[in-house]
């Protein structure tokens, strides 16, 4: 008799379901989970922390289109990582999460660490659920990787009893399921594409929003066609960044307020009209817009805006075989192309010297000259805008950026380009600190895998480099060459400087006069990387910012931190609008 554990059936269905990539920390019931994980051929990352393990799971499933797997203990290893799994399923991204629980026949008893777990994960998750017998276990762990792709991707859970984990079935007994096909795609009504090809030929000062979802369905092809054969503006946002170049011709980035404001159609690519797009409503929106929206969900549709024409389908290419006689050509549908098809047919090119162009160049002008003179300050301590600066001319044209924080990130978005697809990531919709090192151990073992070779660039702010700091560990025990930089104003939004802050002490107790955002002024994060074995550098000034990311852009052996120190007054330019739109909640 051929037996074998539940530990092994856990790795290796989750191996059969195309998943290569684990994070989690490991203990009682679940080491021999991770140890059965790597005999099937799975990349193990021990992290310390199992919401920084959560953050990188499902990064991988944003980064490679198949779920990562984040493994964790019983009860406070679980709910740790449940912010992970908000994390994705408000970004849409999948995530398989395997979590140990109490054994079956100690439920209700008090078991170590027993927590209704199942039950638990249900607000969080997309499928939630226990399996019932060790044969049971492929089963579940296919149904909870496809869940997490297919319709709106997600984070799903499976549960193990402790007891299941060492215990043994007969191989033969354990029925074998088959790795589940990439999700089925669908196209748009031709009756919506109609309205929305008469809609954009109508408009006077059309703009295409290019989402994280069109950068997670892999359309930059289709948008890079679209975009060109139409003439249309196009404005990305946070993580829609490089779907497109940000250098390209037709992007609008530099001038958004004004493009949200005064366009009278906007084309919605894998965007949600929520809080990051001011929820499609005037002030910051025309009151009368027309919003053609595509997305895969139907509820979805006519959030905040009911859309002019709804395009419920794929963006994602897919690659059809159509039987061609004695051939067989490749085409590629979906929902842009569609788009783009009609377009063609109708022979329409909005024109380049039309006012709104007009007032979408004169506009981006003024604003990168805004920009362009506060990154010139020769000033000490620098500014955000000189740090950003430098660093630009810098960083590898096909380096995959990690940012978190508030200006930091904010800042680092207009500053620091990207030009190629899924090369940022960041706090995302959910707007969550405490990322940024996950997503950067991820990106950095996807990218060592697949042979890339492009560097990994976390940018932080001190205040977000605090949620994960000890995930440095993390990089030093992999070798993983992620070059951190932090962005070090002292404080969370700004700090004070250290003589303010001794004499701040001197008044009483700090807990009662030191301000709520202040952190510990010049706090030395650029040691806490040399204490593991990485490179730090401590940096004042623009000579040493370019000498200090120079050496570390070169080292491909170890991770490498630069704590840069700024002015902690340093603020973002003036803003037409506050960056949080609260009129409309």
């Amino acid at each position: 008799m051929d037996d074998v554990t539940g530990a092994q059936l856990i790795a290796e269905s989750l191996k059969t379901q195309g998943v290569e990539y684990m994070f989690g920390i490991v203990g009682v019931p679940i080491i021999e989970v991770a140890m059965a994980a790597q005999a099937a051929g799975i990349k193990y990352v021990g992290m310390r922390n199992e919401q920084a393990a959560c953050y990188a799971a499902s990064a991988v499933g944003y980064l490679t289109g198949r779920p990562g797997a984040c493994l964790v203990v019983s009860g406070p290893g679980l709910i740790h990582a449940l912010g992970g799994m908000a994390n994705a399923n408000m970004n849409c991204w999948p995530v398989v999460v395997i979590g140990g629980s109490s054994d079956r026949n100690q439920e209700t008893a008090g078991a170590f660490q027993e927590f209704p777990q199942v039950e638990a994960c249900r607000l969080y998750s997309k499928f939630s659920a226990r399996p019932s017998s060790l044969e049971a276990i492929p089963a579940v762990i296919e149904k909870a990787v496809r869940s997490s792709m297919y319709g709106r991707p997600g984070a799903c859970y499976v549960d193990i009893a402790g007891d299941m984990v060492n215990a043994k079935a007969d191989r033969s007994s354990v029925r074998v399921v088959s790795c589940c096909p990439p999700p089925p795609v669908s196209l748009a009504d031709q009756n919506e594409i109609s309205k929305a090809i008469t809609a954009l030929k109508a408009s006077k000062r059309p703009l295409v929003i290019i989402g994280k979802g069109a950068a997670y369905g892999r359309a930059e092809a289709a948008l890079k066609s679209l975009v060109e054969l139409s003439g249309l503006p196009f404005l990305p946002t946070p993580m829609g960044k490089g779907v497109l170049p940000d250098d390209h011709v037709n992007c609008v980035a530099a001038a958004r307020s004004r493009a949200l404001l005064q366009a009278d159609v906007i084309l919605l690519l894998g965007a949600r009209l929520n809080w990051m797009l001011h929820f499609g409503l005037p002030p910051r929106f025309d009151p009368k817009v027309k919003i053609i929206q595509v997305d895969l969900c139907a509820e979805e549709m006519g959030n905040n805006v009911r859309p002019a024409a709804a395009l419920l389908g794929d963006v994602t290419a897919v690659v059809l075989q159509v039987d061609m006689g004695d051939q067989c050509q490749s085409c590629t549908r979906n929902v842009v192309s569609q788009l783009l098809e009609s377009i063609q047919k109708a022979g329409w090119r909005y024109p380049s010297d039309t006012d709104w162009w007009s007032t979408l160049k004169e506009k981006m002008a003024a604003n990168t000259k805004i920009s362009q003179a506060l990154a010139l300050q020769t000033t000490l301590p620098m500014n955000y805008y000189t740090v950003f600066h430098h660093m630009s001319k810098l960083l590898p044209r096909d380096c995959i950026i990690v940012s978190e924080g508030a200006n930091t990130m904010d800042i680092g978005r207009t500053m620091l380009n990207n030009y190629f697809p899924r090369h940022r990531l960041d706090a995302g919709t959910f707007g969550t600190m405490g990322v940024g090192l996950g997503f950067a151990i991820a990106a950095a073992e996807v990218e060592r895998s697949q042979g890339g070779g492009r560097r990994v660039v976390c940018v932080e702010g001190d205040s977000a480099f605090g949620f994960s700091g000890m995930e440095v560990e993390t990089m030093c025990r992999y070798n993983l060459p992620v070059v951190i930089i932090v962005v070090n104003n002292n404080g969370i939004y700004s700090g004070v400087d250290p003589e303010t802050w001794k004499e701040m002490a001197k008044l009483g107790d700090l807990s009662a006069v030191a301000p709520p955002v202040t952190l510990l002024p010049e706090a030395r994060y650029d040691e806490v990387m040399t204490a593991f074995g990485g490179r730090g550098f401590l940096v004042r000034t623009v000579e040493e910012l370019r000498g200090a990311l120079e050496q570390s852009l070169s080292d491909w052996t170890r991770p490498s931190l630069l704590n840069v120190l700024i002015n902690p007054s340093s603020d973002r330019k003036q803003q037409e609008f506050p960056w949080l739109t609260r009129s409309n909640l």
